[in-house]
């Protein structure tokens, strides 16, 4: 039996049934961004052999696809009509191909070069936006209203969230069992022993010497045998859950010509902004995690990897109820102006570490992952309110068109922020198979601004134009009230032919 939507109207209670299940099927999708941003440049420049410059230069070129899918799967999920629903079809075609781009993304042989890169990275990337615009679309409709909006956005971070602690316990398993013996208190007291005092002080450090030894480069491929496992299990389980709720229905079918959309996309003053604070943002987040692991790694000196992640998104998890408070109690976009200031101050307070600074990265990598959640979920929380300035104006349901630009401004900012962050560190003379003892003065340092000083120049930008966004609550209540309107007045006139 379907999950019920119990009513569209602004002031109607979305059944909490709906929203978790509808959510659910970010759980496989937030798997995706971790070992591309995190693990893949790491096995493919450090294990495989291949140039971090170039492949810095290939993710970029691979994500220049999403320029023409995004926007045709945005728009063909929104014209599409049939028994199955409007967004159903497209994530039962992506599932399978995000399955095999995964696998084989993720678990490459040994001989693998640039072009198996290429080929198996765009393929992975096509699967999944087969399923993340529609998906994102169908949660922008479940509710007309400014806070439930918040509520389904929040639910399905939540799920992202858990996502990713669940990417981050993959190489933490690894990192133990790398460790011959190692229990698991030891292999997390490594980085933040002396933090939590839980641990032991005895705690020998030659114990934690083997998970520091293979994490260079051993690490990496059986992290990523177990994150392709982990999306091949969980994508299908959560997709067959997701299908049981049912869409809202479909608006009255009300085309719009194609120029005629274009043009009410120009003048929605809200959504340029909201593409521009989305492409500053993601390309200053990218431009960090491209090289975090390297970071963390080579000049803080913490070989257990996957605990330090594990613990960020942990807070992440914990820190989404705050963020959905404060973006009730002073709005959607004062919330992310505040998320940014704190991540900024963390970012430049990491500038002056150094080999050992384990505690101090730690406090400063944990409240960093407390503001993860609100970078997360407010900015898109913000998006679904921007849609309806488009469908007063134009008359139609156009959710996943805005989706999709979106989704491709993001996909567009995390490549060109990751392969720019890769290009320039690599062609500075960072080496990412020996790290420091192999790498030039300028390769260091370039790593490390591009880790603590690098996000803030986007952060720094996108500020003034999240701080003067036009859409606040009230306006909104008051957009919703005129869209409901013209939307029963279309009703009323398709009713009568």
């Amino acid at each position: 039996m379907q999950n019920r939507i119990t009513s569209n109207d602004a002031g109607a209670v979305l059944a909490r049934r709906t929203i978790w299940t509808h959510g659910l099927l970010a759980l496989p999708l937030s798997v995706i961004g971790y070992p591309l941003n995190i693990w893949i440049p790491p096995h493919y420049a450090g294990t495989l052999g291949l140039p971090l410059a170039t492949l810095g230069l290939i993710i970029m070129l691979a994500r220049l696809t999403d320029v023409i899918t995004d926007p045709l799967i945005g728009e063909l999920s929104d014209r599409t009509r049939g028994r199955f629903g409007r967004r159903k079809p497209y994530i039962v075609l992506g599932t399978p191909l995000m399955m095999l781009g995964a696998w084989c993304l993720f678990v490459p042989p040994s001989d693998a070069g640039l072009v198996y890169f290429l080929v198996w990275l765009s393929l992975f990337f096509l699967g999944s936006t087969l399923i993340q615009l529609p998906h994102a679309a169908w949660g922008a409709e479940l509710s007309p209203d400014y806070h439930q909006r918040s509520r389904v956005t929040a639910a399905r971070e939540f799920y992202v969230l858990g996502g990713l602690m669940a990417a981050a316990a993959v190489p933490l398993v690894v990192e133990v069992m790398a460790g011959r013996g190692l229990s698991l208190s030891g292999a997390l007291a490594h980085g933040w022993q002396q933090f939590l005092a839980l641990f032991p002080s005895s705690t020998p450090r030659e114990a934690l010497e083997p998970v520091a030894a293979v994490a260079r480069a051993a690490m990496t491929g059986p992290v990523l045998v177990g994150l392709a496992w982990l999306i091949v299990l969980l994508l299908p389980i959560c997709a067959l859950a997701v299908l049981t709720v049912r869409e809202p229905e479909a608006p009255p079918r009300q085309r719009i010509p194609l120029r005629e959309g274009a043009r009410h996309l120009w003048r929605n003053g809200p959504m340029k902004r909201i593409l521009l604070i989305t492409l500053l943002v993601h390309f200053g987040e990218s431009f960090r995690n491209a090289v975090s692991v390297f970071f963390i790694r080579d000049i803080v000196g913490i070989g257990t990897i996957g605990s330090v992640y594990f613990m960020y998104f942990a807070a992440g998890i914990a820190a989404i109820p705050f963020w959905l408070w404060l973006g009730r109690k002073v709005g959607k976009h004062r919330a992310f102006v505040g998320t940014l200031v704190v991540v900024g101050l963390v970012s430049a307070a990491n500038f002056p570490l150094e080999q050992g600074d384990h505690e101090l990265f730690f406090m400063l990598f944990l409240l960093k992952g407390f503001c993860f959640g609100g970078l997360q979920f407010l900015p898109l929380a913000m998006l679904a309110d921007v849609v309806d300035v488009d469908s007063l104006r134009s008359g139609g349901r156009r959710a996943g068109t805005y989706f999709a630009l979106v989704g491709m401004m993001v996909k567009l900012a995390i490549a060109f922020g990751t392969g720019s962050s890769l290009i320039v560190v690599g062609a500075l003379g960072f080496d990412a198979a020996t790290g420091l003892a192999g790498s030039t003065d300028a390769g260091v340092l370039a790593l490390r601004i591009g880790y603590t000083i690098g996000p803030l120049l986007f952060y720094g930008s996108a500020l003034w134009l999240i701080w003067t966004y036009p859409l606040t609550p009230e306006r909104h209540a008051r957009l919703r009230a005129r869209v409901e309107r013209r939307i029963q007045r279309i009703a009323a006139r398709e009713a009568a032919r």
